[in-house]
């Protein structure tokens, strides 16, 4: 047998740090929910399925995803979340945590949308059909939008101001719409909103991307503010959110927000700086004829503040382990060796190149554009 991935090996740590693994604990048979994760073989998921296995306040975890994870105390149903055969699996639940969300860069767009919003409603449906008391959905703090009115820091009950230009946001806004309806359509049933900030670890997002570049970009007038979670921080938030410490709609992530010049001092990185409709135009073009896989509204969240306070987590004791400052490090000892420039992965040779000539998303697109142009006009 493998050994566990170590993400889950940090997970069990997180909940009894004093052991290298943590051992199983005997629960009184009336301790604690039991509690259903969905997507728990990777990411978050993973991490929050060992978290809580390894918890004297959880009774059982019941384990869901496409493919079984590593964490073998907890009971595993291999199916796809959009399947209405989940009823089932949930029956008995008394928590769902709803993590089976692809925000991958990659991915096409309207299939990404078709399986967030399918699934979610699906996990929904089932978990009310079957008697679950409370869902936690995990959307992001992307959903208060980025915009340079923006109060620094956002109440958390602010107005959710997002648009859908930014990858996978419309999904997310849409997933908030149906956990809001939710409890309307189907008395008894709680739902539970965390919205973490810029997330770290293990994660491969537009905004930790943005982080692998040769040279920061800053939009010329903008004023970026920088607010990171780390993933065991979200985990601790989701766990709060489980056993009821917390409900409703809520954010997390470090306390306080690093302004750009203190990123750019911290990390080292210079900065490139553009006019505004330099940067925005050439994005939209790199984006419309296919070479990068970010869309324009992506650069909002790297050109206007969306810090949002975490006080409700304050209030019920909860506290981050990690800082800003510790968390941007963990950032970029995980990019390192990484090139990408306008959102696109490159290897070394290329981003070395394209950092010589400026590393510029409005050089990049022109450079596109004319290639594109010239191959045009040899076909006729």
């Amino acid at each position: 047998m493998s050994s566990p991935d170590p993400q889950v090996r940090a997970a069990r740590n997180l909940a009894d740090p004093s052991s290298e693994s943590t051992p199983k604990k005997t629960r009184s048979a009336n301790r604690g929910p039991v509690v259903a994760v969905t997507g728990a073989a990777t990411g978050v998921g993973a991490l929050l399925t060992a978290h809580l296995a390894a918890s004297e306040e959880i009774k059982h975890v019941v384990a869901l995803d496409e493919r079984r994870g590593e964490v073998p105390e907890a009971t595993w149903h291999v199916l796809d979340v959009r399947d209405p055969a989940i009823a089932e699996k949930l029956r008995g639940a008394d928590v769902v945590v709803h993590l089976a969300l692809d925000l991958d860069l990659e991915t096409d767009p309207a299939a990404r949308t078709a399986y967030n919003v399918r699934g979610t409603q699906t996990v929904l449906t089932a978990a009310a059909a079957v008697g679950v008391h409370r869902v936690v959905l995990c959307t992001s703090a992307m959903v208060y939008g980025a915009l340079p009115d923006n109060d620094i820091p956002l109440s958390e009950d602010a107005e959710l101001r997002a648009t859908a230009e930014a990858t996978g946001v419309g999904d997310l806004l849409e997933i908030e719409r149906l956990g809001r309806r939710a409890p309307r359509a189907h008395p008894g049933l709680d739902v539970t909103v965390v919205r973490p900030t810029v997330l770290v670890g293990g994660t491969d997002t537009a905004l930790t991307r943005y982080f692998e570049s040769p040279r920061l970009l800053v939009v010329a007038g903008s004023r970026p503010a920088w607010q990171f979670c780390h993933v065991d921080d979200l985990v601790t938030a989701l766990e709060y959110a489980v056993l009821g410490k917390i409900d409703g709609e809520f954010a997390v992530g470090c306390d306080g927000w690093l302004e750009q010049e203190e990123v750019e001092e911290l990390s080292g990185v210079r900065r490139m700086e553009l006019p505004s409709a330099v940067a925005l135009g050439a994005a939209a073009r790199l984006h419309r004829i296919g070479l990068t896989p970010s869309p324009a509204g992506d650069l909002a969240y790297t050109m206007h503040p969306w810090v949002v306070s975490v006080s409700r987590l304050h209030d019920v004791g909860w506290r981050p382990r990690w800082t800003n400052e510790e968390v941007l490090a963990a950032l970029l000892a995980e990019v390192e060796g990484r090139h990408t420039v306008a959102g696109r992965r490159l290897g070394r040779k290329d981003a070395t190149a394209a950092g010589a000539a400026g590393a510029t998303v409005a050089l990049l697109g022109t450079a596109a554009l004319v290639r594109r142009a010239r191959k045009a006009r040899r076909r006729f």
